[in-house]
């Protein structure tokens, strides 16, 4: 029992913890949860939730994370992506319910933490951290700009203070155009004066972040001018006191829906926090284990889910402010998230009269952030192809909405990994005068095929999308080849899977080629490829003495068969009977 309680993965990220630290961590927390608060209480307008459940966000995952988590100093918490996510999936489950139900939105956040932190237990269990790397990171860039689009477009409401009804991108917009006549004016010129103060602390390079500068100014503003009676919206009753331990009413939601957006949520948040991840670990010479990643980050969504809160991920901004201020721990987290609780039993006040538009100010630059247009050109010099993948998806978000756009892209990613793999290269492999081993003839023009003997590589795995391709490719080959070839030897030392349609492709170019007069061999056949190959009786059929280890030893059996020309003669015989 003892073993199996010091195998868990309590507490690791605090192992060998020295007291020296101790004061750069209380400062990074303290610069953690002044950062922390201002995008805390914005982001849940995304979903359409309290600004408390942001704050909540920032308390019970953070401290799980630091319990459970494996890094020293990643801080998870709330993201603009995954809230943009979330804003879909949930709007997705409110649609399914009756008309007159009532709609709790914070009780159906707290349900997708749960599932997303349910969903990170089984990959952890199942070993699935590779999913992580599913989204390629020129996807993830693409689909980040597309939803900062939403995100701004979902401004507009707290900026003017129309009540936008709309969904969607364009709609708001349009229906914005048609109640321009009930524009506030002041919550537009205080929403725009705000964005442009961000800004500017940004370029100015003010030593205090732009989102606390903000929520300082817009407070002081607010008190001293009564920003309420002039008609401005404030953030309004914040709960005073900490969250209590609750779990939702799954039974009133529709299953498939959770299980599905939980799903879209935990590979959104799961794929960006890995490259955060990976990123910071670059920096601190820690090593990443995804898997390892999923308990700490189930961990948090748990906490959420069971704390008021909704789904977390890993806060680039928050591990940025914590590497910058020297935060060396966990430490830092458990610092902020006290900082942040004594902010709800102590200063709800004040928050009470924090206004909207400068809210959708912040918001507005966040998803600003999310626009990465130096990798978009590093990917452009790159690679077009993934250029034109990272347009796509951001396409699909901006078009269809978030929901769909997670959809587009998955799909993008797999046609993608279908491009990379269904025209695997070949080669033909020669000898070159004077020189030991073995060439490619579009490479060494001055190499040439071996006399009767023909070494063909293929550089790709054979599966059922690519097998016609590759037998495409053998046929179009056997017909340029020089009068007198005998033997078809390929090379599968870069063929690592193999399924049914290719072993039957590939017994059927064995037919083909005996009808011709050739043998088909094959060389370097990896083991697990074998063992299908044996079991579709293409080993059989093609014989067990034509299967070699390597090219080498081919091309000594082909020499060595050239003087029993008789015996070679007599095998082609039968194989055509």
């Amino acid at each position: 029992m003892v073993a199996e309680a010091q195998s868990l993965p309590v507490f690791k990220s605090l192992a060998g913890y020295r007291p020296s630290w101790l004061s750069s961590d209380i400062a990074a927390g303290l610069a953690v949860a002044a950062v922390g608060l201002p995008s805390a209480i914005a982001y849940p307008a995304i979903v359409g939730l309290p600004p408390e459940t942001g704050i909540y966000a920032s308390i019970a995952p953070p401290i799980a994370y630091a319990i459970f988590g494996p890094s020293r100093q990643l801080i998870v918490g709330p993201d603009a992506a995954t809230m943009t996510v979330l804003a879909a999936v949930v709007a997705s489950v409110v649609a399914s319910l009756p008309a007159d139900a009532a709609v709790d939105r914070a009780a159906i956040a707290s349900a997708f933490a749960l599932v997303v932190g349910g969903i990170c237990l089984a990959a952890r269990l199942l070993r699935l951290g590779v999913v992580a790397h599913f989204l390629s990171r020129p996807i993830l860039v693409g689909f980040f700009a597309g939803i900062s689009v939403s995100i701004m477009v979902g401004q507009l409401g707290r900026l003017t203070g129309v009540d936008i009804d709309s969904d969607g991108l364009v709609a708001p917009v349009l229906e914005l155009i048609s109640k321009s006549a009930t524009i506030h004016w002041p919550s537009l010129l205080l929403g725009v004066s705000m964005f442009v103060l961000l800004q500017a602390v940004t370029a100015w390079r003010i030593p205090i972040p732009g989102a606390v500068f903000v929520v300082v100014v817009s407070v002081i503003l607010s008190a001293l001018l009564g920003f309420r009676e002039m008609g401005v919206r404030v953030v309004g009753d914040v709960p005073l006191g900490l969250p209590s331990f609750s779990i939702p009413s799954f039974w009133a939601m529709p299953l498939d829906k959770m299980i599905l957006g939980g799903a879209a949520i935990f590979l959104v948040s799961f794929g960006s926090g890995i490259i955060t991840v990976r990123s910071f670990a670059t920096r601190s010479g820690e090593t990443v284990d995804a898997n390892k990643e999923l308990i700490g980050l189930s961990a948090g969504n748990l906490a959420a889910g069971f704390f008021g809160a909704f789904p977390i991920s890993v806060s680039d901004s928050r591990t940025a402010i914590s590497f910058s201020a020297g935060g060396r721990s966990q430490v830092v987290g458990l610092v902020s998230a006290a900082i942040l609780i004594a902010t709800l039993l102590y200063l709800g006040e004040i928050l009470r009269i924090l206004p909207l538009p400068a809210l959708g100010a912040i918001l507005i630059s966040a998803a600003l952030s999310l626009i990465d247009i130096g990798e978009l050109r590093r990917i452009w010099q790159i690679s077009r192809p993934e250029f034109a993948f990272a347009m796509i998806t951001m396409w699909g978000a901006i078009s269809f909405g978030v929901l769909n756009g997670v959809i587009i892209a998955i799909a993008a990613t797999l046609v993608y990994l279908l491009s990379k793999t269904m025209y695997p290269r070949d080669a033909l492999l020669g000898r070159i005068s004077g020189r030991d081993g073995l060439y490619k003839l579009h490479r060494s023009p001055e190499a040439t095929l071996i006399p009767g003997l023909i070494l063909y590589m293929v550089q790709g795995s054979l599966l059922f999308f690519n097998a016609d391709y590759v037998g495409e490719r053998i046929r179009a080959t056997v017909l340029k080849l020089p009068p007198g070839s005998q033997w078809f030897v390929i090379d599968a030392s870069a063929i690592v899977q193999i399924d049914s349609t290719a072993t039957a492709m590939l017994d059927q170019v064995r037919a083909e080629l005996a009808a011709k007069g050739m043998r088909l061999c094959l060389a370097e056949v990896h083991a697990e490829v074998r063992e299908i190959l044996e079991r579709g009786g293409v080993v059989e059929r093609v014989g067990a003495e034509y299967v070699f280890d390597d090219l080498e030893d081919a091309i000594r059996a082909f020499h060595k068969k050239e003087e029993q020309p008789s015996a070679f003669s007599t095998q082609l015989s039968e194989e055509r009977e």
